[in-house]
Order: C-alpha cells, then sequence, then structure tokens
C-alpha cells in the first residue's frame, strides 16, 4: 500500500512537538525520502519505517531546515551495515554543496554502501524517477534561492501526490499541483519567499486540488485551526493542518 509519512510539520524553527518539515513517499518497492533534517534515521524508526528500504532522496533546496540532517543519515546506514544502493537527486545548487560538506566530513573515507548522486535541471515537470510504480517530477518554485517542488503520479490507481516545498506562489504551482488528489502546500507565512495560508488555498483552487495539506507552519503555540479557516475560506473546502508522523493514504 502506497502511503505519504509526514516525517516533520514545522517551519525553520521547530518545538517539541513539530521536527522540520521532511516526509516519505513509501511504495511497495521504492521509498522516497523528501529532504532531512535533524536525524532522519531516528524518524524514520520512529515513524515505523525500515530505512534499508529507502531508495531515493530528494532534496530540495540548501537551506538547514531542509537538509542538515543527511550527513547524519548516509553515516547512520552506512554503520547498520547497510549494503543497499542509494540515490540521492538535488539541483546543482543544493548537490554541489553537499557533496562539499561530505567531502569536510573525509566521506571518502567511510567506505560504505554505494551512494549515487543525480543533478537535476531546474525545468518544469522534469522527469526524475520512472518506475513500476510511480513517476516522480520536479519543478522549480519561488524561495530565497533555488528550490524544487515534487509530484508523484502513480500508475495502477492513478492517484497524484504534489508538495509545493517553500514558495511563494508562482506560476509553476499550477501544473504541478494539477488535479493533485493529495496536495501539501507550505503555510509559513505571507513573506518573501514563502506563503500564507489564505495564498496556499488559492493555489489549491487553481490547480484543481481535490484536497489541501498544510506543513511548514509557525510554531509555538499558534492557532492552527485559524489557519486552516484562512486556507479554506479560498480553497473553497476543508482544510488539513499536518501533524509529525501522520500518515495519508496514497493507494
Amino acid at each position: 500500500m502506497a502511503k505519504l509519512v509526514i516525517l516533520g510539520t514545522s517551519h525553520a524553527v521547530p518545538d517539541e512537538n513539530h521536527e522540520n518539515t521532511h516526509l516519505a513517499v513509501v511504495g511497495d518497492s521504492r521509498m522516497v525520502l523528501i529532504d532531512g533534517s535533524g536525524n532522519p534515521q531516528v524518524r524514520m524508526k520512529k515513524a515505523g519505517l525500515d530505512d534499508e528500504r529507502l531508495t531515493d532522496i530528494i532534496m530540495t533546496h540548501l537551506h538547514p531546515d531542509h537538509v542538515s540532517g543527511i550527513p547524519l543519515l548516509l553515516m547512520g546506514m552506512g554503520l547498520s551495515r547497510r549494503e543497499r544502493p542509494l540515490n540521492v537527486f538535488a539541483i546543482e545548487h543544493c548537490m554541489e554543496p553537499m557533496k562539499k560538506m561530505l567531502e569536510w566530513y573525509e566521506w571518502d573515507t567511510w567506505h560504505f554502501f554505494p551512494v549515487h548522486f543525480h543533478t537535476l535541471p531546474e525545468e518544469d515537470l522534469h522527469l526524475v524517477i520512472d518506475c513500476d510504480e510511480f513517476r516522480l517530477l520536479t519543478s522549480p518554485v519561488k524561495h530565497f534561492i533555488p528550490t524544487i517542488g515534487v509530484r508523484v503520479e502513480f500508475k495502477k490507481t492513478g492517484k497524484v501526490f504534489a508538495y509545493s516545498c517553500d514558495t511563494a506562489p508562482t506560476p509553476s504551482l499550477i501544473p504541478l499541483a494539477k488535479d493533485a488528489d493529495i496536495f501539501v502546500h507550505e503555510a509559513a507565512g505571507a513573506s518573501v519567499g514563502h506563503s500564507s495560508a489564505a495564498q496556499a488555498g488559492e493555489i489549491a483552487a487553481q490547480a484543481n486540488a481535490k484536497s489541501l495539506y498544510l506543513i511548514h507552519y509557525p510554531t509555538g503555540g499558534y492557532n492552527y485551526q485559524k489557519l486552516a479557516e484562512e486556507a479554506q475560506a479560498t480553497y473553497g473546502k476543508p482544510v488539513i493542518i499536518t501533524e509529525d508522523f501522520m500518515e495519508i493514504d496514497l493507494s
């Protein structure tokens, strides 16, 4: 059964109940981690996910609240005697600094499982993964730095999941989320490079998304019911606030 597992929901400042935003798309034969902050290996274990099944990592952009945990994840899986190869995908702006970071950690001396790095072009709906279960595509969005959103199309069921990542409203989000069954959109607030809940609702409506889930939202006792209501006012349908370790059926 395909599912989406929310490993973290917070904007850049997490708290005891909300880790920084990262998520996993879990299929029968592939498991894709989208970003990784904190200690992703621990988060996956707490969510009941076997990191040995992880086949791919998508790094959406270079900000530390999204990718600072990737070196720790690679080390942890290596020390856990993982042998299965792993694919890591990112646009150049994120990939090259990540490789340099791994060099600073003397990655070449670790002698762990094979890791294959794939640099992605910044183009709309670029096909990244095409396997028996699904197609995964990425598109540039509008953040402070080069950033990509993600779309996953499941072949047998026709279900579509889309994720905005960190972004202000931008035209590329419409085809990215077009007719999505599950659309996960950030709601950090109306500021440069980010979106308010109301703006997320507008994008979801324009894309004809069938459901809207808000993520990457403020922590510290924020009024989440109000956040959902703001999005619902522009979306026209009920809106769900994601929670850490929430599972969403994609089958």
